[in-house]
């Protein structure tokens, strides 16, 4: 309150003093005593209120002030009377925050402070259905008949191009041809198995050749776009499925090196996602596959290792133990950066899997994704420890 507020007030402004009380009651700042009643005596302290406030020199105005400053202060009086401060008492004193109250069904109650279970994200029952079912048909076609699990590998090839265009074309408005790709591919891997890596390659450039001339019936616009989008589904898709047709034409053990070729890497998917769901804290590449952890990793190397060795020493002719570490180390690392390929194809497609024709498992592509890329690794590997058969 400044020094103003204690000096007396105008003619008219204020209380007036009453003539019936004297000159007394007239000084300045002095409220005049209550009026008598019931219980109140002009002699009485203790039932005499003085006035709240005492003029100023702004006349009614400063008076409507102190009257809005009381209706205010009773604003903030609470049930029982009391005064209820709504902020610090003292400068230092820092202002109380109140208490969080948590609602009815908020995410405060006992039951959402429990830890959640992990979910795998995927129908587990319908996977491993799916995929007994797809490993009964290629045990059976590998070791039946050659030429039957090649059938495989070109059914295989030519519904993971559908998918792949399909995607390009519904999402990125790609115009990749299908119809040269699809017999370009069938061409590769036919070529691949009679014919050998030579055959591979040139059907590889046929394939390439094919694309270019079959785009050029429709519009020039994004022509180059289109075509360089037709190659690399050639040479992603059937040039390196071509390589698994490689292994099988090599003998005499040809079915093995591509039962193991499967093991490994089915072995190495299965350890990296057990390890990684019991065991995953830190995240391998969260911009691109925030599912994948480094402990995945490892485990997708100690089960790929423990596999290679087995195989190399009882299904490989003339292989060798510590060889087939090797070969699991290196299958590891191939599956993991092919999953890692796919996934950042899809994330910039905007999709979560590249088709649902298998259950449980997404696409075609959704399962070629590790095999592919490890194909040649395998090969490579194959050719350099035992031969090329």
């Amino acid at each position: 309150m400044n020094e103003s507020s204690w000096g007396a007030a105008p003619p008219g402004a204020g209380h007036r003093a009453s003539p019936d009380h004297g000159p007394a009651s007239s000084l300045r700042g002095v409220a005049p005593p209550a009026p008598a009643g019931p219980g109140h005596g002009w002699g009485d302290p203790d039932r005499t209120r003085p006035l709240p406030f005492v003029p100023g020199p702004g006349g009614h105005q400063d008076d409507d002030r102190e009257r809005r400053d009381l209706r205010d202060s009773r604003d903030h009086l609470d049930d029982r009377g009391a005064a209820r401060p709504s902020g610090p008492l003292f400068r230092d004193e820092k202002p109380q925050e109140p208490m969080p109250t948590p609602l009815s069904g908020s995410d405060s109650s006992p039951d959402s402070e429990k830890p959640k279970k992990k979910s795998a994200g995927r129908n587990l029952r319908a996977a491993i259905g799916v995929g007994i079912g797809l490993g009964a048909i290629i045990v059976a076609s590998l070791f039946v008949y050659k030429p039957v699990f090649i059938g495989v590998i070109a059914i295989a090839v030519v519904v993971g191009l559908w998918e792949l265009t399909s995607r390009l074309a519904e999402r990125k408005d790609i115009k990749v041809p299908l119809v040269p790709l699809a017999v370009g591919g069938t061409a590769m891997v036919v070529a691949g198995y009679v014919r050998g890596a030579e055959g591979a390659w040139v059907a590889m450039a046929l394939t390439a050749l094919a694309v270019l001339v079959w785009r050029m019936t429709e519009a020039p616009e994004n022509y180059l776009r289109d075509v360089t989008s037709g190659v690399f589904a050639a040479f992603y898709v059937p040039f390196l499925a071509t390589f698994v047709a490689l292994m099988l034409a090599a003998e005499p053990d040809g079915p093995e090196r591509v039962l193991t070729f499967l093991m490994l890497t089915v072995v190495s998917d299965t350890g990296a996602y057990a390890v990684g769901w019991r065991f995953g804290r830190h995240k391998l590449a969260p911009r691109i596959s925030p599912g994948k952890t480094r402990e995945g990793l490892v485990g997708a190397v100690l089960f790929a290792m423990v596999a290679g060795a087995l195989c190399m020493e009882f299904l490989i002719v003339h292989g060798a133990w510590w060889q087939g570490l090797l070969l699991g180390l290196a299958v590891a690392a191939s599956a993991t950066l092919g999953d890692l390929g796919e996934s950042m194809i899809k994330r910039d497609l905007g999709i979560k899997d590249m088709g649902t024709l298998l259950p449980g498992h997404g696409g075609i592509m959704d399962r070629l994704d590790s095999l592919l890329p490890t194909a040649p690794v395998v090969w490579l590997l194959f050719v350099i420890f035992v031969g090329s058969g």
